[in-house]
C-alpha cells in the first residue's frame, strides 16, 4: 500500500467509491461504502481480506469496494440471505439495521464472498447503446453503406445488440419498436441525423465473456449493478433475453490479439466499425499503444469501398462524463461528436461537423 497503512487506504478507497456512487445515481451504494468505511473492521475474516487487501482497492484499480457490494448484491439476488434482503431496496433500514445486515452476511456467508473477492466487476451498460447509436447513424449517413461491427470489451455483448433496442431521440423514436428495452438519454444539442441502418455482421472480444444464456453469468452481471437502480435491473434483464436468444457473439480473446485478425479482413460494400465504451482504459498502455498503431496501418489500408470507423465512448480526464469521438478512414479525419454519462443517462450531441474537428 502507498501508506503502508492497507486499512487507511481501504477505506479512504470507500470513501472516494461512495462520492461517485452518488453522482451516477446510486445513493444506496454509497450508503454502503460509508458504512464499511466507517465500521469494517477484522472480527470477520470478510473483513481481515479487504482491510488487508495487497493491490490497489482503488475504483481506478481493484475497485475493492464494487467488488464486495456486488458480493453481497447477489446474495440478495440469490435469496440466500433473508436479513440482508430486508434491508436492500425496494425495502428501506436505518444505517444501523443496514451494517447489522451487512456484518451478519459478512460473517454467514465468508466462503462464497471472498470468492466473489477475487474477479474484477463486470459490467455492460446497456445504455451506453443510446450514447452509441447517435454515433452509428453518423456513421450510417456519411458513408450510405452497410455496417460490420466488432467490439472491444464487449461482455455479454448485450451493446453488440443494440439495433434490437427502442430509443426516445429528440427527432423521433429510432430502432425495433416492439423491443422490450426502451432507451431515452436526456438529450442536449441539435439531434442526430435519423435512418435505416443495416448491420450485415457483428462480433466482439472480452477477456472474460459472459454467457447471456447462462444463469451464474447473468447473476454475476446482475450482481454488479447497484441495489437501488431498479430501472437498469429490469433494463439488463431484458437485454440479457435478447442476447439470449441470439447466437452467442463474444469470443475470449486478448483486445490486441483479436484486433489483429479482426482487422486483416477486408469488408468490401461495408463499413467496418470498431467501437468500445468504457473499455480502452482498462487496456495496458502498451496494449493501447498496440491498438492504436493496428487501427491506424488498417485505416491507412482502407478504400472508398471498404471503409473503416472508430467510434469511440471513453473518459478523457475531461468533465462532464464520457467523450464520444468518430474517426473515419480513408483519411483519418476525426471529430468529438459529444459527451454522455458514463451509464448513458443523458447525451450532449455535437455531431460531426468542422468545430468538432480534433
Amino acid at each position: 500500500m502507498p501508506d503502508g497503512r492497507p486499512a487507511e487506504t481501504v477505506r479512504g478507497a470507500f470513501r472516494r467509491q461512495a462520492k461517485a456512487c452518488e453522482q451516477l445515481g446510486s445513493p444506496f451504494t454509497a450508503r454502503l461504502c460509508r458504512l464499511a468505511a466507517d465500521c469494517l473492521n477484522e472480527k470477520t475474516a470478510v473483513g481481515c481480506r479487504v482491510l488487508s487487501w495487497p493491490g490497489d482497492p482503488s475504483a481506478d484499480g481493484d475497485a475493492l469496494a464494487l467488488r464486495l457490494f456486488g458480493a453481497l448484491h447477489a446474495l440478495v439476488l440469490l435469496h440466500r440471505d433473508e436479513e440482508l434482503q430486508g434491508c436492500y431496496p425496494p425495502n428501506h433500514a436505518d444505517d444501523a439495521a443496514l451494517w447489522s445486515a451487512c456484518e451478519g452476511a459478512l460473517a454467514r456467508h465468508a466462503d462464497f464472498i471472498i470468492e466473489r473477492l477475487g474477479s474484477a466487476p463486470q459490467t455492460n451498460e446497456v445504455r451506453r447503446s443510446g450514447a452509441l447509436l447517435p454515433g452509428f447513424l453518423t456513421i450510417a449517413h456519411l458513408f450510405g453503406m452497410p455496417l460490420v461491427l466488432s467490439e472491444i470489451g464487449a461482455s455479454a455483448g448485450l451493446n453488440l445488440h443494440w439495433d434490437r433496442y427502442r430509443y426516445a431521440l429528440p427527432n423521433g423514436d429510432w430502432g425495433d419498436e416492439t423491443s422490450a428495452v426502451v432507451i431515452a438519454p436526456d438529450w442536449a444539442g441539435r439531434p442526430p441525423p435519423i435512418g435505416p441502418i443495416d448491420i450485415v455482421e457483428r462480433a466482439g472480444c472480452d477477456l472474460n465473456p459472459l454467457n447471456p444464456a447462462d444463469e451464474n453469468d447473468r447473476l454475476l452481471l446482475l450482481s454488479y449493478i447497484w441495489a437501488d437502480q431498479l430501472d437498469r435491473l429490469d433494463r439488463t434483464r431484458k437485454a440479457l433475453d435478447i442476447a439470449a436468444s441470439e447466437a452467442r457473439l463474444v469470443e475470449r480473446a486478448e483486445a490486441i490479439d483479436w484486433l489483429k485478425v479482426r482487422l486483416a479482413t477486408s469488408f468490401p460494400g461495408a463499413v467496418h466499425v470498431i467501437y468500445h465504451s468504457v473499455a480502452w482504459q482498462y487496456l495496458p498502455a502498451t496494449a493501447q499503444r498496440q491498438g492504436e498503431a493496428l487501427i491506424s496501418a488498417a485505416g491507412v489500408a482502407a478504400t472508398d469501398e471498404a471503409p473503416i470507423a472508430r467510434l469511440q465512448m471513453e473518459a478523457d480526464g475531461q468533465t462532464p462524463g464520457a467523450a464520444l469521438s468518430l474517426q473515419i478512414w480513408p483519411g483519418g479525419e476525426k471529430h468529438l461528436i459529444g459527451r454522455a454519462d458514463f451509464h448513458g443517462r443523458w447525451v450532449a450531441w455535437e455531431g460531426w461537423s468542422a468545430s468538432s474537428r480534433l
